[in-house]
């Protein structure tokens, strides 16, 4: 899979106000900040994020994904 395709992927499941990702094609790297993960713990929130790529992280289409995600305040204070 190539990074458009897994950001349609993560964008189709989540209300993403900010998405990046960066990689090499095996190895993923993203930012997500999403108003969906308000009073949600990290944990949580990864677990959303995975249930958008399905069974693409399950069949390695996807080997690795590392990601920080944020809600929309803590987005704007990290910026700040």
């Amino acid at each position: 899979m190539n990074a458009e395709q897994i950001k349609q992927l993560i964008a189709a499941g989540l209300v993403c106000e900010h998405l990046e990702l960066e990689g090499d094609g095996r190895h993923w790297f993203a930012v997500i900040v999403s108003p969906q993960f308000e009073g949600k713990r990290p944990i949580a929130r990864h677990q959303m994020v995975y249930a958008t790529l399905g069974s693409q992280m399950q069949t390695d289409a996807v080997h690795a994904l590392s990601m920080k995600t944020l809600t929309p305040a803590e987005w704007a204070a990290q910026r700040a």
